[in-house]
């Protein structure tokens, strides 16, 4: 079987700008204009124009006139992936754990914006329960529980910002879609420690989740059960904060 040839971007300006970032990834020092147009073959004038937009973006940064650097926009970048990828290398050993003990999907979410995104999960046939949103899947943060641990850690000015921007719109009728009735269930998660989606996001399936921190003691991920909406147990949030806090611990954070 033959190797595949490598892949180069359908955009010409997006693989000018990947050679660029290349470029000045493997110099420690600043690079001058003229040494960029000369290794990447681009005109003096097009290698410019690139690199000022980047510059933008700060995604390159220019310590001085005619020379460059890659930029703190990278760094910011690079963390948040690393922070990603942590969370779900510390968690997945446990994430089995937990299904092994009750049976049922147990997933891992993040905070994207006003969503949160599924970026690792453990289930099996057994379960009884189809997986309808898979790794790479988002939702709402109110009709979820994973959504309302980190609603719940923001403060009421940006609660009531979330409700303004996205309206509050339910999947089911049991979706909160009133501000009032959101605001108490956020106090119960700070009280509980644990959120709950009662069949606000799919009719027939409910949750529970439990939050995971870093070594800054902020809140990352959120760690979730799912099972049909009869299969619930509550036996099941003692095992669940306790695995919650097992990856917590793995990341640093010390409570």
């Amino acid at each position: 079987m033959k190797d595949k040839p490598p892949q180069t971007p359908a955009i010409q300006v997006l693989e000018r700008m990947f050679s660029l970032l290349d470029l000045l990834a493997s110099h420690q020092d600043p690079v001058s204009l003229k040494a960029l147009s000369e290794a990447t073959g681009l005109h003096p004038s097009t290698a410019h124009r690139i690199l000022n937009d980047l510059t933008i973006g700060r995604f390159v940064d220019r310590p001085e006139a005619g020379s460059y650097r890659l930029g703190m926009r990278l760094l910011e970048l690079g963390n948040l992936v690393k922070a990603r990828l942590d969370v779900r290398d510390a968690a997945l050993p446990a994430m089995r754990e937990l299904h092994k003990f009750t049976h049922q999907p147990v997933n891992l979410s993040v905070r994207q914006g006003d969503e949160i995104v599924y970026i690792e999960r453990t289930y099996s046939e057994r379960s009884g329960m189809q997986v309808v949103r898979a790794v790479g899947g988002r939702a709402p943060l109110h009709l979820t529980s994973v959504g309302k641990l980190f609603l719940a850690s923001d403060d009421p000015q940006r609660v009531r910002a979330y409700a303004t921007r996205t309206g509050l719109a339910g999947h089911t009728r049991n979706s909160l879609t009133e501000l009032g009735s959101l605001e108490r269930e956020l106090a119960l998660v700070r009280q509980r420690g644990v959120a709950r989606d009662d069949e606000e996001l799919e009719l027939g399936v409910r949750c529970m989740a439990a939050g995971i921190y870093d070594d800054q003691s902020k809140l990352v991920a959120g760690l979730s059960i799912s099972a049909p909406a009869d299969r619930l147990e509550e036996a099941w949030i003692a095992r669940l904060k306790e695995t919650a806090a097992q990856i917590s611990s793995a990341l640093g954070y010390r409570g």
